[in-house]
């Protein structure tokens, strides 16, 4: 894969978080295909930018959400116009400035290019909990600090 393609996919996943970390239900899903899924860390399921929108609207309004921190780990380009990008994320809560470990999640994105524009086919969001497992969690934790402290 080139590197300017990898690029132009991490851009759209960091646009995808940016409007997370804004609290903007639009910037978020504009990022999507207009039948693009999103896959929630509890499980839920939008399907299209409109639902997508629907879904994250209310969360932004009555909730006060925490901030994604992420590292791309890998971007593969599957065919000349799809790609899946997979990452690691940590939310730190609002309010506070420390990563909350129980929060840890993997990050599945796959693009699709559509009219020389990458869009978001599938964000999927899966804790990461590591199950009986805690040293994979702190590992992870310390991973997602390191960005955090670049970042600050």
């Amino acid at each position: 894969m080139n590197n300017s393609v990898m690029k132009e996919i991490e851009t759209v996943y960091k646009q995808l978080l940016n409007g997370w970390n804004n609290r903007n239900a639009r910037e978020m899903a504009d990022v999507f295909a207009e039948d693009g899924e999103m896959i929630g860390f509890d499980g839920s399921l939008a399907i299209g930018k409109e639902e997508i929108f629907s879904h994250l609207k209310p969360i932004f309004d009555d909730h006060p959400t925490g901030k994604f921190v992420s590292k791309v780990k890998n971007v593969r380009q599957l065919g000349p116009d799809i790609a899946i990008l997979r990452a690691i994320a940590g939310m730190v809560p609002a309010q506070q400035s420390d990563i909350n470990p129980a929060a840890n999640t993997h990050h599945t994105v796959v693009a699709k290019r559509n009219g020389g524009k990458w869009v978001i086919e599938l964000f999927q969001n899966t804790p990461a909990q590591f199950h009986g497992r805690p040293h994979l969690v702190e590992e992870m934790t310390a991973e997602l600090r390191e960005v955090l402290n670049q970042d600050n």
